[in-house]
């Protein structure tokens, strides 16, 4: 029985993906999502342009800093920076929101353009850690959506999917975070070896 390659591997020209056509599509699509949940919903003309350059976000017109997201996987991508003081944070979130979304955006379009590169694609170091840091961001939004909140929950994922008894969204959803997770591993491997 022959052996699947690994999924990620380092080569002397960069960390080589050995994912078929099927499971890039997969992984380009998700990074698309991941793009789309942190858009702000801003268009660029709005925004300003040394917000944009230095990364943090303008009072809104009615000088209320940004509030905390309402939907708890984006909270996840972009948490408070203070819990016990609501002011400490809405400034926290003022001076870092923007940029955070910018960076985590562009580092999931960064990954998606280079995987839709025709076969063999080889990920340059820049593109193989932004793939590696929008993996660990899919990775936490799927957390959420499977109610993932501690290191026991994670473990007894794989016990709940093995049992089959769950709903068939969420044996979809699990079994991408697995997926995903292993991906991960091998990534995480591959680009160690490239430094």
């Amino acid at each position: 029985m022959a052996h699947r390659k690994a999924p990620f591997k380092s080569t002397r020209a960069g960390v080589q993906v050995n994912l078929d056509d099927q499971e890039r599509e997969i992984l380009v699509h998700l990074l698309g999502q991941l793009d789309q949940l942190l858009d702000d919903g801003r268009p660029a003309a709005e925004v300003d342009p040394l917000e944009a350059l230095v990364g943090m976000r303008s009072p809104s017109a009615d000088g209320a800093p940004p509030a905390t997201p309402e939907d708890p996987a984006l909270a996840r991508l972009l948490p408070d920076g203070n819990r016990d003081d609501p002011e400490a944070s809405a400034e926290y979130r003022r001076l870092t929101e923007y940029g955070l979304r910018s960076r985590k955006r562009e580092g999931a379009r960064t990954a998606a353009a280079a995987l839709t590169r025709p076969a063999p694609v080889v990920l340059t170091a820049p593109e193989a850690l932004s793939l590696l840091k929008a993996f660990t961001d899919v990775r936490l939004v799927l957390g959420e959506r499977l109610e993932l909140k501690t290191d026991e929950d994670a473990e007894a994922l794989h016990q709940r999917l093995w049992a089959g008894a769950e709903p068939e969204s969420w044996l979809a959803t699990a079994s991408i975070y697995e997926v995903l997770t292993a991906w991960q591993e091998h990534l995480v491997t591959a680009v160690s070896k490239q430094r």
